[in-house]
């Protein structure tokens, strides 16, 4: 056993120290330390204290039952957009179109996320002050190389406004793990945004994510993979369809492109970014069937996505559940694979010592139906449900009161 032992001065003996919350007969799911199984997890100190099979009840100060359902750590959403605010001119930096996370993370089993450039250099500070500082989610950042950020498509075509040395600068001297790489985005023109989002991601040691779209006509995305990203740069939006501004990894005749499993074997990352307008079953559905799978599932969440085909990284990762990954699969790609890709290694697993950041989930079976962007379906038999999440040691999202007394209680309690 792995719990702390006590010895009491006054009475001689040694006693078991209680944890603070035991989640028993849960199935286990934690890809980095190679679990998946039935077993207990026990969390003390806002820190995972124990994983293992039959830890005894009365060693914990309260115990909820989890068997059933599957024990997971909690997700991490590689590509949000939470630089929520109401300047009325912005798109995503500090406008209506990006979320307040806590509102739409816990209720799907995320305690992290991570925004994908909606702030840059001159404005980041004020998205950490207003969103960062004030959620209870974990906030990180691509800090985008345009240094005011998705203001809007105008302003991303500055290109005297990407500035690398800058951006550098934000990351190492100021924010260092919370700015964990650098975005490129919406740019019409060549290959200059991302030369110097990747000279930025030289300099500060960081990934950098490359939205591709918006170009026409369409740039090569076999010179980006293989000509100017680096090895551990992440591709994103990698199942959208759009082939007028953007070359799709997937052909007119459903083929995907050899180059594309070139440029994974080569270390490129490959993140789904779903979004409002960025992910297709005409592209997802051949990709899966010809063996190329995603490296990270991402929700691309904002006001606009989460009321379209995306819903909520639930519904995200059953799609891929339905689409023929095992829910082994689709859980990794949500938790230790992005984890990894943004060099957090603290984060996406369930090891003694980690903060206790865990989702619980239900996978129901029934007939379901799923949506793409472009408003086409397919059906399904499975669906991921968040019944319980903790963050930090904390239960902030308990969808059927599974860690709640009975009301009978309050009532014995008030006599």
């Amino acid at each position: 056993m792995m719990y702390t032992m006590i010895f009491c001065i006054t009475c001689g003996s040694v006693f078991a120290q209680n944890f603070d919350l035991l989640l028993k007969g849960g199935h286990v799911i934690d890809a980095k330390n190679g679990i998946d199984e039935v077993m207990d997890v026990a969390i003390k100190n806002k820190e995972i204290a124990e994983v293992a099979k039959d830890i005894p009840a009365e060693n914990a100060n309260k115990v909820v039952d989890v068997t059933g359902l599957y024990v997971t750590p909690g997700l991490v959403d590689m590509h949000v957009h939470v630089f929520h605010g109401t300047e009325p001119m912005s798109y995503i930096a500090d406008g209506i179109t990006s979320l307040p996370p806590d509102g739409f993370t816990f209720r799907a089993g995320v305690t992290t996320v991570v925004d994908a450039g909606s702030a840059g250099w001159r404005n980041f500070r004020l998205f950490k002050q207003q969103t960062i500082d004030r959620s209870q989610t974990r906030v990180l950042a691509f800090l985008n190389i345009v240094g005011t950020g998705m203001y809007g498509r105008f302003e991303e075509q500055d290109v005297m406004d990407m500035n690398p040395a800058m951006t550098a600068h934000m990351i190492t001297r100021l924010f260092p793990g919370i700015l964990v790489g650098i975005k490129s985005a919406h740019y019409w023109g060549d290959f200059t945004q991302v030369d110097k989002a990747v000279e930025a991601g030289e300099l500060a040691n960081v990934p950098v994510m490359v939205d591709f779209g918006e170009h026409q006509p369409p740039n090569s995305i076999e010179d980006l993979f293989m000509k100017h990203l680096r090895p551990g740069d992440i591709f994103t939006h990698t199942f959208s369809y759009g082939p007028k501004n953007r070359e799709t990894i997937v052909d007119e005749q459903l083929k995907v492109k050899p180059f594309v499993f070139e440029a994974q074997k080569r270390g490129i990352k490959f993140d789904v970014g779903h979004g409002g307008g960025a992910f297709s079953f005409r592209q997802a559905i051949p990709a899966l069937q010809q063996g190329f799978l995603p490296d990270v599932i991402s929700s691309d969440l904002h006001k606009d996505s989460m009321n379209g085909g995306f819903k909520d990284m639930t519904n995200l990762l059953s799609k891929f559940i339905n689409m023929g990954m095992s829910l082994q699969d689709v859980i990794q790609r949500a938790t230790v694979n992005p984890a990894q890709v943004i060099g957090r290694e603290d984060l996406g697993h369930l090891s003694v010592g980690a903060e206790a950041d865990i989702a619980i989930f239900n996978l129901r079976e029934g007939d379901f139906g799923f949506l793409d962007i472009r408003g086409t379906k397919i059906n399904g038999t499975q669906k991921l449900e968040a019944e319980l999440t903790i963050r930090a040691g904390r239960i902030v999202w308990d969808l059927n009161g599974l860690a709640a007394p009975g009301w009978e209680t309050e009532l014995g309690a008030s006599k």
